[in-house]
């Protein structure tokens, strides 16, 4: 059987070599051919969706709730102010701003500007997107600002003085590159780059950390730790807290596996973990780790999916001392980790269908637990949470109540701070939630909204969405245009929480792994053939979407069940699975699909790469394909050939590629607002005839 596979994986190599891609110029992101084709495939696109009778309402309203003053500010504690990034007509590529806690929490706070990106766009010349900052603690009156031209994962990295509102005369630079930057103090960096020749990983990522002191150039930087080629990633990480600094150099050799080392008085100190551990932290001398598989340790098993505080003073001399705060259960999983200077924040996803907060303490050798009083039957977000005391922000939304942002200074009490207005009527419509058999007989979780005057006569224009990959999870969340614009034109969503996503752990992630990669696919199928069966809607009723490996995701049902599809919306997708890790960071997914080059492993993504699948005589849905030319993650060629290829076929579909926003939807809301109601205009279009 091996030889077989091997065999036939051989002989498709041997084919895809010969028969050379016609579409490679493509891959050529700023060619003046391949400009030339983005531009007549946005034309013909726009020149169609634009003319639906909804589209000017569809735009409008979209544009509306993405500058509506009535949004929620998020917030950033950074000491007695909070920071935050807003973009509205006024200012279209944002500003950074902050004000004071107590302001904030008042219904009308008077915000600071310390940067406008729009202002600073035109004096330099740029096309400046808002990458974040790294900030010195604990005084937090100087930052690593990253900005992004076109929104990419690259950045140009420099040292702004907040109080002065000014980039640093003579302070830290890093030209564009997906670099990394980690405050030792105030005039030492942590810094990962693109040191010059051999200094990044095949993947595109830095490979070398090194140690920057203010006023020398980079160049003089010395060298703390070099990974391999052949790696993901090198990074830094430091945390700061009441008690102490922690800094850790994070060896990522696959997506899924990682070294660390401690950076303790200058010397690298490797920990004792699974490569399989993430850390997620630190809390008063704890180190938090989450193996992703079962661990059999100091004589005890820990099952993976697992949160651990492990002594960290014990771990730096290779004992394993620790305590375990969550363990999952078969449909309770590990969500996201946070932590205050008092306590660790453990989010609990019930069931795939909502949250719960839980909060562990340690004082005097001695840890307790208990439930935090935050909102319930929900989905529930900290958004910000101090280092130096115990306040915080969380966020709590359903999928019909407008997410609500939320303040205590010490989880036993929350005072509501700002929620959504109801951007359409939630009461016009229910939730429901089924479970669909996958073709191996696995129950597959699946929500739907629908209006409650629906009838299950299967003429309800329903958008099926999902992901299925890298253990993110689909949790219920409020979604305004969607609502505004999908759902208040008569429309139906649905949610699939398949196999390769997190919403069950990591076994639910690992089930999808490489050559078990269809089975996400099958369950997506299983989903969509269940949609038809309770009658929600119809092959000619039914639209899919998906963005990235969600693109990859639709793109295989497409090719695989086109039948089932009147409607796909293949956003930011991965396509060419023959290439996909040659292309930008593809290199470091192959701990998620596999490696293309090797024939055995080819085999079977050969097996469902849509690109590789789409047979000229086949018949497929008119498949709305959708990009940036920024994606530096991503590569748009994806996208691109894809919908050569179909040209060349015969086969209809939609294109359009912004010349903005990175691996996203653009950068101004303008270009956001274009984005999404061409998406929906096109379910309208195919969907509700």
């Amino acid at each position: 059987m091996r030889k077989q596979i091997l065999l036939t994986a051989l002989m498709m190599a041997m084919v895809t070599t010969a028969q050379e891609d016609p579409f490679l110029w493509l891959e050529e992101v700023d060619g003046e051919k391949a400009m030339e084709w983005v531009e007549q495939q946005n034309t013909a696109t726009t020149n169609v969706l634009k003319q639906h009778p909804k589209f000017g309402q569809v735009y409008n309203k979209t544009l509306e709730i993405l500058n509506s003053k009535e949004r929620i500010a998020y917030p950033a504690i950074r000491g007695d102010h909070v920071y935050n990034f807003w973009q509205d007509e006024t200012y279209p590529r944002g500003v950074w701003r902050r004000t004071k806690l107590e302001a904030y929490l008042k219904d009308a706070p008077e915000w600071e500007i310390l940067l406008d990106l729009s202002k600073l766009s035109e004096k330099e010349g740029e096309n400046w997107s808002f990458k974040g900052v790294d900030t010195l603690h604990p005084d937090f009156d100087i930052c690593m600002l990253r900005l992004s031209r076109g929104g990419g994962d690259a950045v140009v990295s420099r040292e702004f003085n907040i109080g002065e509102k000014a980039f640093v005369q003579g302070g830290f630079v890093l030209e564009e590159a997906k670099s990394d930057t980690s405050w030792l103090d105030r005039d030492t960096l942590l810094v990962g780059t693109d040191f010059g020749e051999g200094s990044m990983t095949a993947s595109g990522y830095p490979r070398q950390v090194k140690k920057w002191t203010r006023g020398t150039p980079l160049e003089k930087a010395g060298l703390v730790f070099e990974g391999k080629h052949d790696d993901v990633s090198v990074r830094s990480f430091v945390q700061n807290t009441v008690a102490r600094k922690y800094a850790v150099i994070t060896r990522g050799i696959s997506f899924y596996e990682s070294e660390y080392h401690a950076y303790e008085t200058g010397k690298l100190i490797k920990l004792d973990l699974p490569l399989d551990v993430d850390v997620s932290g630190f809390f008063k001398g704890h180190l938090l780790a989450k193996p992703k598989k079962d661990w059999n340790v100091g004589g005890r098993k820990v099952v993976g999916g697992s949160l651990l505080a492990l002594d960290y003073h014990a771990l730096l001399q290779g004992k394993h001392e620790f305590k375990v705060l969550f363990k999952p259960t078969e449909r309770d999983s590990l969500g996201a980790v946070s932590s205050t200077e008092n306590l660790i924040l453990v989010r609990v996803f019930k069931g795939g269908r909502y949250d719960l907060l839980i909060q562990h303490s340690f004082d005097k050798g001695k840890w307790t637990v208990d439930h935090v009083a935050a909102p319930e039957h929900g989905t529930l977000s900290v958004v910000s949470a101090d280092d130096y005391s115990d306040r915080l922000f969380l966020t709590h939304e359903s999928a019909l109540s407008p997410r609500t942002l939320y303040y205590s200074k010490d989880t036993k009490e929350f005072s509501k701070v700002k929620s959504l207005p109801e951007f359409f009527n939630g009461n016009d419509f229910k939730v429901e939630f089924h479970e669909a058999a996958s073709k191996d007989g696995t129950m597959i979780p699946y929500s739907i909204v629908l209006p409650r005057a629906a009838k299950l006569d299967g003429s309800n224009p329903t958008l099926l969405y999902g992901y299925g990959g890298f253990e993110i999870s689909l949790r219920p969340g409020y979604s305004p245009v969607m609502g505004a614009t999908w759902l208040a034109n008569g429309g139906a969503f649905a949610v699939a929480n398949i196999r390769g996503g997190g919403e069950f752990g990591p076994a639910w992630h690992q089930a999808a792994l490489k050559e078990n990669r269809q089975r996400a696919y099958d369950d997506f199928i299983a989903v969509s053939e269940d949609l038809i069966q309770r009658g929600y809607c119809s092959p000619k009723t039914l639209g899919v979407k998906g963005g990235s490996n969600g693109g990859l995701l639709v793109g295989v049902v497409a090719t695989q069940r086109p039948e089932l599809y009147e409607a796909v919306i293949c956003a930011v997708p991965l396509l060419d699975m023959k290439r996909f890790n040659k292309l930008l960071a593809g290199a470091s997914w192959m701990a998620e699909y596999g490696n293309p080059d090797i024939p055995e492993e080819w085999a079977y993504i050969g097996n469902y790469s849509p690109y590789q699948n789409l047979a000229k005589d086949g018949d497929y849905p008119k498949i709305y394909f959708t990009t940036t030319t920024r994606d530096d993650r991503v590569h748009p060629g994806h996208a691109r050939k894809m919908a050569a290829r179909m040209e060349q076929f015969g086969h209809p579909f939609f294109y359009f590629e912004n010349t903005e926003g990175g691996h996203g939807a653009g950068v101004t809301n303008e270009q956001k607002a274009m984005m999404e109601s061409l998406g929906y205009v096109y379910l309208l279009k195919m969907l509700s005839k």
